[in-house]
């Protein structure tokens, strides 16, 4: 009996002393009831806004007109496309209003909220005019971000990633610039329902190392406001600007520099003999046929218009001097042919005179020497066909140089004396005039805010 009661009261005791250890912990940990009282006060003000909510009709119905505020934080810009003449930018794209069914009262002045209560409540129906394909970010989960002001003002924020049109003039090509425009607006309300206006001082920020960009830089950025009319009503539409310019340093490696080496190597032909006619044929035919397929290559990257870039009026007038090289050597080798040479005297009459001569000289040495034939041993003065039957002992031996002086089938033609000078000279112009007139060629942009 006495050690039942003894185990009875070993059992009340640690009763008791958990009991009590328990009630001091609980009463201890103040924050414990805080932050219990914290959700069940979130949860309430939740439901309490969601109650009677209807997604479906926008702010200030009937009374007001909805004003969203914008702004776009871009984290990549590119990259651009000149076939498609498209560009790819990456975005957080924020919204901002006041929704008078979503103001509360509480211990805080922010609810900070994601993607779930977003769906609950109304949003505006921005869409992008020139997008062609828009892309909202899933993973892991929607990138979207809601913060709801005890006023009643909401910031909706999300990530997209917009593949939007970029109209181009390629008359300029390498040396062009650009302004790709995103354009955004309401789909379905008027500008009598919804208006938007750009947030002050944030317009449209670009990172500063966001661009994937490898054939232009990023001048700058302009913002705006449109107004398009349409058969359902007038809407606003809100543009921002980007301006590009285009980097010459990979062309200029591709195709102008071979453009100029080849009309260069075109030249080299009218310092090589006009008789040379294999080697000035490969010079002319190659050049031409190089310059060809350089003006092919250099249209690839292109879309397909229907008039000529800058690039294609240079590589036009390339392949005039290459041509013109050739047309040049045909010239020269048709005289050639004919036997004429450029200091307007007859080599061909002079060779037959020539040889009539010689051939007159033979003959009498050969009566001569049949007549005297004992003699013919002795006599040292006469000539003989041995001793090639052409030196006249009587003539002097300065008309024999003054005869060879006059062969002039072999002269440098005039036209090719001409060339060396001529071409080098217009094509050189050329260069200076066509770099001088694009290159210093700048657009002006008002307004642009500078890209950082």
């Amino acid at each position: 009996m006495r050690e039942r009661v003894i185990i009875f009261c070993h059992l009340f005791f640690c009763l008791s002393l958990t009991v009590l250890l328990h009630e001091r912990s609980v009463s201890g940990d103040p924050s414990t009831d805080a932050f219990k009282n914290n959700i069940t006060l979130f949860t309430r003000i939740l439901d309490r806004l969601l109650d009677g909510y209807d997604n479906r009709l926008r702010p200030g119905l009937g009374d007001r007109v909805t004003e969203v505020k914008t702004n776009i934080y871009v984290t990549s810009f590119g990259p651009v496309s000149d076939t498609d003449m498209e560009y790819t930018i990456d975005v957080f794209f924020r919204q901002s209003w006041k929704d008078e069914r979503l103001t509360f009262d509480g211990p805080m002045d922010i609810l900070r909220l994601n993607n779930l209560m977003a769906s609950k409540i109304w949003t505006p129906d921005t869409f992008f005019h020139n997008g062609k394909k828009s892309v909202a970010h899933n993973m892991t989960m929607p990138n979207k971000l809601l913060r709801i002001r005890d006023d009643g003002t909401l910031l909706y924020t999300m990530r997209l990633t917009v593949h939007a049109e970029c109209p181009m003039h390629l008359e300029d090509f390498p040396m062009d610039f650009h302004s790709c425009p995103l354009k955004f607006g309401s789909y379905a309300y008027t500008m009598s329902e919804v208006t938007y206006e750009w947030t002050p001082n944030t317009t449209v920020v670009v990172e500063g190392e966001s661009s994937r960009l490898n054939q232009y830089d990023l001048l700058g950025q302009t913002v705006g406001q449109e107004t398009i009319k349409s058969s359902t009503g007038e809407y606003t539409v809100m543009t921002a600007h980007f301006h590009l310019k285009r980097k010459i340093g990979y062309f200029v490696i591709q195709t102008y520099l071979p453009c100029i080496m080849t009309v260069i190597l075109s030249q080299v032909s009218f310092w090589l003999n006009r008789e040379s006619v294999p080697a000035r044929t490969v010079f002319g035919v190659t050049t031409v046929l190089t310059m060809t397929t350089l003006s092919i290559s250099a249209r690839n990257s292109l879309p397909k218009v229907a008039y000529a870039t800058a690039m294609d009026w240079f590589i036009a007038v390339c392949y005039a001097f290459v041509f013109s090289a050739l047309i040049e050597f045909a010239t020269v080798n048709y005289f050639t042919k004919r036997g004429w040479a450029w200091d307007g005297k007859s080599v061909v009459n002079d060779k037959k005179k020539e040889k009539a001569s010689v051939m007159k000289k033979n003959n009498a040495y050969a009566v001569a020497v049949a007549n005297y034939a004992p003699n013919v041993t002795k006599d040292q003065g006469l000539p003989t066909i041995a001793k090639g039957g052409a030196a006249d002992p009587n003539k002097p031996k300065g008309e024999g140089k003054q005869a060879e002086s006059k062969k002039s089938f072999n002269s440098v033609s005039k036209i090719d004396r001409m060339s060396r000078i001529l071409f080098p000279m217009l094509f050189g112009s050329f260069n200076l005039v066509y770099w001088a007139t694009y290159l210093n060629r700048e657009p002006v942009i008002k307004d642009m805010v500078p890209s950082t």
